[in-house]
């Protein structure tokens, strides 16, 4: 633990901080105890696992004989491999009359997170805390407002940052765990969320600029002579499966869900976008095959209207999902 960030830590609590507005809505019995989080470090988020790592700082201020630091994390996972380092042996008294302490963390939490938006997904990762043995009408955390929640330069690598909040909440717990019903009790949780996005970058570049390249090639058939039939039926075979291995790239890091995401969505339409340039090809070789000629113009004049009513259409739809999902 860094000595300059501890030192600060104490003098700023020491001074006195904001008090949370909420600290009238405790039960009557219970000690308040004002919480406060300070994240280091998000590293392995794996989206597939629906896990990742982070490295905390979390402290406790209060007054009274029940001591906070029992904690346990809800949302935990792997808690053989949680380090758990705790700032002093025993709690220290700060100038203002409270009793303090805190603990550095570091392990894997699990995050349910929700992909219908891909790649334009937004998430709330959350660490989740409640006192092992104090119910909410004993012991209630508070958020301690007068810090900031994140190091200076705070990053993780292929996601932009949106902000970060610390709050409490009930959890009530539906079962008596064999006790009785009578048992039946709400625990404070205290609750650190750290809102992530992906960069709108990685959608246009990564993703949407090489299928835009696949989809204009495949509408460039309608520019072929009509004559050549090999030549214009080979460019939307090949597009589709350029397209079938473009959706594989992207899908083979996504977990199994039971729902289509938004990319998937897009490529619905690509597929069907080719599958009608392909029709538009074999209708208008067949058309020619039957005529003695004089319908080689007209079909040239049509292919050509229809290439630039097939790309409006497709770039309107693409921009009706990205902008309604």
């Amino acid at each position: 633990m860094k000595k300059s960030f501890l030192s600060l830590l104490i003098l700023l609590l020491s001074a006195g901080s904001v008090l949370p507005s909420n600290t009238r809505t405790i039960p009557e019995k219970a000690r308040p105890v004002y919480t406060g989080m300070y994240l280091m470090n998000v590293y392995d988020l794996d989206v597939s696992a629906y896990t990742f790592y982070a490295d905390f700082y979390v402290w406790f201020r209060w007054k009274g004989d029940r001591n906070p630091m029992n904690i346990e994390f809800v949302n935990a996972v792997e808690k053989w491999g949680f380090t758990q380092t705790p700032f002093y042996e025993e709690p220290i008294e700060l100038a203002s009359g409270y009793q303090y302490n805190g603990m550095r963390i570091e392990g894997r939490f699990y995050h349910s997170f929700s992909l219908s938006d891909f790649p334009l997904d937004r998430h709330q990762l959350d660490i989740r805390i409640e006192h092992v043995d104090y119910p909410q009408d004993s012991l209630v955390y508070l958020p301690d407002t007068a810090t900031q929640l994140m190091r200076e330069g705070f990053v993780i690598p292929g996601w932009k940052i949106l902000g970060a909040e610390i709050a409490t909440h009930r959890n009530f717990y539906q079962t008596s765990f064999g006790e009785g019903a009578r048992n039946l009790s709400t625990y404070s949780n205290f609750t650190f969320e750290l809102d992530i996005a992906r960069p709108l970058s990685y959608f246009l570049l990564k993703l949407m600029l090489p299928l835009l390249v696949v989809i204009l090639a495949s509408l460039g058939t309608l520019l072929i002579h009509p004559q050549y039939l090999d030549a214009r039926i080979s460019l939307p075979i090949g597009g589709l499966l350029s397209v079938v291995f473009l959706q594989q790239s992207y899908s083979s890091a996504l977990p199994d869900v039971g729902y289509m995401v938004l990319m998937d969505q897009i490529y619905l339409v690509s597929y069907l976008l080719i599958g009608t340039i392909m029709l538009r090809v074999i209708m208008g070789g067949n058309r020619l095959a039957g005529s003695k000629g004089g319908d080689l113009s007209k079909i040239r004049r049509s292919d050509r209207r229809r290439t630039a009513l097939l790309l409006g259409v497709y770039l309107f739809l693409v921009s009706f999902l990205v902008l309604f999902s």
